[in-house]
């Protein structure tokens, strides 16, 4: 698949085979919240005739890969790679491309239906965890095996549940959720909480720690937007231990946090460097260099608290 190939592949059926919907759309054009960042107004729109996009909110837009890049944040190399292989359709380019504010008629929304859920074995959503250097016991533990569709055609993904039954999907090439949309917590009973962005983040602390039951309790919001929905449950704590994103919106987070509860701290500083937990935890965990890595990951290990109150993380 050439280069141009990859770029008529249907921004909008791909948006909608990972679980992202339009709010309101007509036949040329649907209006949607943008998938990577907070976005209440649904600012990103994608012009279905001349499949292209554009994110109001911070003026970015290009074609399906440069949407694909700022979703996993990944390299243009690997998006090339993985979209190349891609089965979804391709759109032809018909009128003008226009990214007006106009009128739009009621949503169509693709029908996302889940077909079947068992323990993880599929080869590809193993190697995924493996590449993510995430425990397979642990994702175990915590996750599934999702068969679903979307319009009536087959998809499969890892899927980690929410507290209102949704399931957020994860495979090598995409990521996405179903309908409903919440957080997932771990009660516990301790005084303590931890604080994730999402699920990745979470079982990568967990692998870290190589630790699959924390005592402490866990909030993973499965997208920043969810923070309001889980308020509630992070009043109940007196500490926070926030394992956010090292980007403006996860700092703003934290800082909504303070009147939250007692004490609200920022372990992203043990990861300043890198992108989110994952990211650093990827970084470190390379066999070439085991030495620095176990260095790493001890003096991490030394960094964030394991108790409180007599209470182990």
């Amino acid at each position: 698949m050439t280069l141009e190939d990859i770029k008529k592949i249907s921004i909008r059926e791909y948006l909608g085979q990972i679980g992202i919907c339009p709010t309101k759309e007509n036949v040329r054009y649907g209006m949607y919240h943008s998938p990577f960042r907070e976005d209440r107004d649904a600012s990103l729109k994608v012009d279905y005739n001349q499949n292209l996009w554009i994110d109001y909110g911070t003026g970015e837009g290009g074609s399906i890969i440069d949407l694909v890049m700022r979703i996993n944040n990944a390299s243009m190399n690997e998006v090339i790679t993985s979209l190349s292989q891609y089965n979804i359709t391709t759109v032809q380019q018909t009128s003008p491309f226009s990214f007006q504010r106009n009128n739009i008629p009621e949503t169509q929304e693709p029908t996302v239906t889940i077909r079947k859920i068992q323990s993880l074995s599929n080869p590809a959503l193993l190697d995924y965890l493996k590449e993510r250097r995430i425990s397979t016991d642990i994702a175990n533990r915590y996750c599934k095996e999702v068969y679903y569709s979307v319009n009536g055609k087959p998809y499969f993904a890892i899927g980690f549940q929410n507290d209102a039954g949704g399931w957020e999907l994860r495979n090598k090439y995409f990521k996405g959720s179903t309908t409903p949309k919440n957080i997932t917590t771990i009660n516990n009973g301790n005084d303590a909480v931890m604080l994730f962005e999402g699920f990745i983040d979470f079982l990568s602390y967990l692998s870290l720690k190589q630790n699959a039951s924390p005592t402490i309790d866990s909030a993973i919001l499965n997208s920043l937007a969810n923070l309001p929905k889980a308020i509630p449950f992070l009043q109940t704590h007196q500490t926070i231990h926030a394992f956010l994103d090292n980007d403006e919106a996860g700092k703003r987070a934290v800082q909504c946090l303070s009147p939250v509860c007692k004490e609200v701290i920022d372990q992203s500083v043990f990861y300043r460097n890198h992108k989110d937990l994952n990211d650093y935890w990827r970084d470190k965990f390379k066999p070439k260099k085991e030495v620095k890595e176990n260095n790493a990951v001890s003096s991490f290990k030394r960094q964030i608290p394991t108790k409180r109150k007599g209470h182990r993380m």
